[in-house]
């Protein structure tokens, strides 16, 4: 009999040691120690012997009892332990790995010019103002002193649209429309999108431009390159070389070109913007008295400076909006 228990108390300890799960260990507890377990079996036993053997069995059985008790407690709480030790490691952040990284959005080198040059001028005293982009015909060309004859009216240069109206070609149409809203003296830029029938790889049919307007008392074309020297350096740098050459807008009169060189001093010059001295019949046509008041006025491609500052050949990558090109501003 002691043989037996012996036995049994062994082949138990060897199954507790052997389980690696908490439910084959629940499972276990209730196998032996549960109402119908292999402990009540034996107890049952008890009752085939003799009143001498009972009481001895009976101690043994119930020792081994509490022995396998004890070690199913224990194996059943080093479960449990090891369970939650590795839910713990599955929800831990290794802090070795590189954290998950957002792709956070940036401003497009055209807002990014834009701002630039909005800065620089807000810095020298101009005023942002804006307008519309379907224009008449009249705000476009007629007060800015261009004649129905001249080229940039025709159809194949401008987009109309069914009623006569049009799709503005320059800003310059908002210059107009702040001479006729507001009192001289004036001073203000007018950033916006413009389209004309181009399309190359130096022209799209719809880009950006910021042009100014000053109109005051004593205005002459030295303050005009005056600002521009002022801005053009601070846009491409103090050693950037500058030259201004004559030229011919309906608007403006003088009229002159603006050019920088790239690369510096090498004699290869691009022509950046234009701009001269308001024409005294714009000035009449808004009701300003060109006897009494000047001004100038200046116009540049956004594009076109962006090109020249990054070193873009083909303008038409802006628009393409591929994440490979834009990631480099």
């Amino acid at each position: 009999m002691e043989e037996i228990s012996e036995t049994f108390i062994k082949n138990v300890k060897e199954k507790i040691k052997r389980v690696n799960t908490l439910v084959e260990a629940k499972k276990m507890k209730v196998d032996i120690l549960g109402k119908n377990g292999l402990l009540k079996s034996k107890f049952a036993e008890i009752k085939k012997l003799s009143p001498e053997k009972r009481a001895e069995l009976g101690k043994m059985l119930n020792d081994a009892k509490r022995e396998i008790e004890s070690l199913l407690l224990d194996k059943i709480h080093e479960l449990k332990k090891m369970e939650e030790q590795h839910k713990i490691v599955e929800k831990s952040i290794d802090l070795t790995l590189p954290g998950a990284r957002r792709n956070f959005g940036k401003l497009h080198p055209i807002s990014q010019i834009t701002q630039e040059c909005v800065d620089i001028f807000n810095k020298m005293g101009f005023e942002v103002v804006e307008g519309p982009e379907i224009e008449s015909s009249y705000y476009n060309f007629e007060a800015l002193n261009t004649p129905e004859w001249h080229p940039a009216r025709d159809l194949h240069d401008t987009f109309y649209v069914n009623d006569g109206r049009l799709l503005r070609t320059h800003t310059s149409s908002v210059q107009i429309r702040t001479m006729e809203s507001r009192k001289p003296p004036l001073r203000v830029i007018s950033p916006g999108r413009v389209y004309r029938k181009d399309y190359d790889s130096s022209h799209l049919p719809a880009f950006f431009q910021i042009e100014g307007l000053v109109v005051d008392k004593n205005v002459s074309i030295s303050d005009l390159k005056g600002t521009l020297e002022n801005a053009i350096k601070s846009i491409f740098g103090n050693d950037k070389p500058i030259r201004f050459r004559p030229h011919y807008f309906p608007f403006t009169e003088p009229s002159i070109e603006v050019d920088v060189s790239f690369p510096e001093g090498k004699g290869k010059w691009l022509e950046l913007l234009g701009a001269g001295m308001v024409h005294p019949q714009v000035l009449r046509n808004v009701g300003i008295d060109p006897k009494e008041w000047q001004g100038f006025a200046f116009g540049m491609g956004i594009e076109r400076i962006a090109m020249l500052k990054y070193g873009i050949s083909d303008i038409r990558e802006f628009p393409r909006n591929y994440l490979d090109f834009l990631k480099n501003f």
